[in-house]
């Protein structure tokens, strides 16, 4: 666990954990090469930053090998981060999510395998457990996806690990669960949690709580994260390893709204989502040594401490969200596939 990056390409690494993982390998000493295309990551999350000789900023669609290769040429590591997320978009626009997730994914692993880097770590995605049967859910467990979101971040995967297979490129994959923290993302209905409770905190109006709240959810603090992906990088023992990433717990939404001190309204369950996500961390943790430690009421506190972030975020209403799950309801209104 001593061996340094001289260089680190991050791709998304403008977005919510891609900038806290920046800054945790610039504070390793390593210069970063930050590849992102802005739709969904922020210049901001870069701006306490900004003034590191060391850091590297390019606006870049991932799709476009020619003009990627070359910027990861001398890349130690590279970290491949950027994705579209969400569900109802997917579902509305799954040829936009294949060629992000999966023709993306490609075109990255060809640059990697351009420049020989000594480690391809892909942020894959707990989705694809989809509605587990067990819950700490393993990574043993049955992949079954649920929408596009979840199978082209999954289809990425297994490209990761094909070209691992057959290219000799040495690959690890991490499987996070509801990752939380400062600069998470706004938008989006799903996955975004925290960032549309404190957007409608700040602005005085009451939390859209899914369901009846009991539901539970693998919160999982994003420096750990972080930590977590410098460590899948750095250690001989993750080449070739898929692992879970979590907090070691679960925790109810109504639990979160508490700790937010926050008003509650309710909206009707959406279909496909899994009552409990939980991950067995059991693996990462005696393979990598790994350990999760923020807790979540750490986590929680820390958030309300950045909630001026949250100024100028959208806010999401019953009538707003209804709005933009129509097209899910639509869809899978008859209940979640199997």
């Amino acid at each position: 666990m001593t061996r340094k990056a001289r260089r680190a390409v991050v791709t998304g690494g403008a977005g919510f954990i891609g900038s806290h993982l920046v800054e945790r390998l610039l504070a390793e000493g390593a210069r970063v090469v930050v590849v992102d295309n802005f739709a969904t990551g922020r210049m901001q999350n870069l701006a306490h930053l900004r003034d590191d000789k060391r850091l590297a900023i390019h606006k870049l669609d991932i799709a476009e090998t020619g003009r990627l290769t070359p910027l990861c040429r001398e890349a130690d590591w590279i970290f491949h981060l950027a994705a579209l997320a969400d569900i109802v978009p997917s579902i509305e626009r799954p040829t936009d999510y294949f060629r992000a997730n999966v023709a993306g994914t490609e075109s990255v692993l060809e640059a990697a395998r351009s420049a020989k880097v000594s480690r391809f770590v892909y942020a894959a995605s707990s989705s694809c457990y989809g509605i587990p049967e067990a819950c700490p859910t393993p990574e043993t467990a049955d992949i079954k996806p649920e929408y596009p979101y979840a199978l082209t971040k999954y289809l990425g995967e297994l490209l990761v690990r094909h070209w691992g297979k057959v290219y000799g490129l040495p690959i690890t994959s991490l499987r996070f669960f509801n990752v939380f923290g400062p600069r998470a993302r706004t938008s989006g209905t799903y996955g975004a949690v925290f960032g549309v409770f404190l957007a409608q905190k700040l602005k005085g109006r009451p939390c859209t709580v899914v369901g009846d709240g009991n539901q539970t959810r693998d919160f999982t603090y994003v420096t750990d994260v972080a930590e977590a992906l410098l460590q899948a990088a750095r250690s001989p023992k993750a080449e070739g390893e898929v692992f879970n990433v979590g907090s070691g717990s679960t925790y109810s939404i109504n639990r979160l709204i508490r700790l937010l001190d926050v008003e509650s309204v309710h909206i009707p369950k959406r279909p496909a989502e899994p009552d409990c996500t939980f991950a067995d961390i059991s693996k990462i943790r005696k393979v990598l040594g790994w350990q999760p430690k923020v807790r979540f009421e750490d986590g929680v506190r820390r958030m309300l401490e950045h909630l001026q972030d949250w100024e100028d975020a959208p806010i999401w209403t019953p009538a707003s969200i209804k709005r933009a799950t129509q097209g899910w309801f639509k869809h899978l209104s008859s209940g979640s596939p199997r």
